[in-house]
């Protein structure tokens, strides 16, 4: 747990260290990468795939199935 806990503040240091503008650009790589088509097209492979192992088990599936396999802009509570 000390571990953890140390690893969290060294990376809150770094990054606060590192400014907003790099927050910035490493936000907009990864919205480019899971937006990209291929990405999308495998996320929905592997969605389907656990779908079908796990069912209606999971209530966040169910969820996550009425935005029509595209993420949540916000918390869905039941």
């Amino acid at each position: 747990m000390r571990v953890f806990l140390l690893g969290a503040a060294v990376g809150y240091v770094l990054g606060a260290k590192a400014g907003r503008a790099r927050y910035d650009q490493i936000v907009r790589t990864y919205r480019k990468v899971v937006d990209h088509p291929m990405v999308q097209g495998a996320a929905g492979v592997v969605r389907a795939k656990v779908s079908e192992k796990v069912g209606g088990r999971v209530p966040f599936f169910r969820a996550q199935a009425q935005h029509n396999g595209h993420r949540p802009t916000r918390s869905v509570v039941p």
